[in-house]
């Protein structure tokens, strides 16, 4: 007879890594969104806040790219341009975006609500905290200097530029398990309000939690939020929702606030032998 054996971690969890943008800080993603607008308004093309939202979660450069192939998109760069959006107009946009993006991003640098009790929380289970963002490393400059004076300072920042691609690529995550001295994979948690956040987050073994309310998937301020017919608001909820879950979220939650509960019992399902 022929026996085959796997090891199986039965630890708890050991960190826990956070997008920034809809997650943490900046309710609705409101930042980056408003500005990818204004670029492209700049190149004399009127994208919808939809379109703009689209591929959240991406390397700036590359979201800019991916807006550009949105068909409706791309047909209006015709129109207006004569020829397809090329590589190196997205160049041209990307750098134009830079200044632009640090110029408005302390104005969007207010803290979730419930952001720093979570910490607290996670703090208190032994947890490390690691995160990752599309950002570059000149803007999470700026972000983390302005999360340090409302009290937020996680152990390790990984931007898209740090590695060889961003999300939904893995290497984010991986390079925080390097930095915080975590292993094995399913001993981290990753936490995101984007689609891209869960690929991520999947892509790299971890144990992944969607947020559905407080970042890109429904894209408001928590003024318009409230402010919202609550039969549009729970449409809003019930899609962003689905969207996570057939991401392959294995938890998803309004906000980083619900999050600590959902520790707990990820760690019952280690204690069984469950993977993520």
């Amino acid at each position: 007879m022929e026996f085959y054996f796997q090891r199986s971690y039965r630890g708890p969890l050991k960190a826990i890594i956070l997008d920034w943008a809809g997650t943490t800080m900046d309710f609705g993603c409101l930042a980056p969104a408003v500005v990818f607008r204004e670029i492209y308004q700049r190149f004399g093309v009127e994208i919808s806040m939809e379109q703009a939202r689209e591929p959240m979660g991406a390397h700036k450069r590359v979201h800019i790219a991916q807006i550009a192939q949105i068909d409706a998109v791309r047909k209006k760069w015709q129109d207006v341009h004569g020829a397809p959006p090329t590589d190196n107009d997205v160049e041209q946009m990307f750098q134009a975006f830079i200044p632009a993006q640090l110029k408005v991003l302390a104005d969007y640098a207010d803290l979730v609500p419930g952001c720093l009790e979570a910490i607290a929380a996670f703090r208190a289970r032994g947890l490390r905290i690691g995160s990752t963002t599309g950002y570059t490393r000149e803007m999470m400059d700026l972000l983390q200097a302005e999360a340090a004076k409302r009290g937020y300072t996680p152990d390790a920042t990984v931007c898209a530029t740090d590695v060889p691609a961003g999300r939904p690529e893995p290497w984010m995550c991986l390079m925080n398990a390097m930095r915080l001295g975590i292993y094995p994979m399913e001993a981290i948690v990753k936490v995101g309000d984007t689609l891209p956040d869960i690929y991520e987050g999947l892509n790299a073994g971890m144990w992944t939690i969607g947020l559905a309310m407080t970042g890109n998937e429904v894209g408001v301020s928590l003024e318009e939020l409230d402010a919202m017919d609550p039969k549009l608001r729970a449409a809003k909820r019930q899609r962003a929702y689905s969207r996570m879950a057939q991401a392959g979220a294995h938890y998803v939650v309004d906000g980083i606030a619900d999050v600590p509960p959902l520790l707990d019992a990820i760690n019952e399902r280690l204690a069984r032998g469950e993977r993520p």
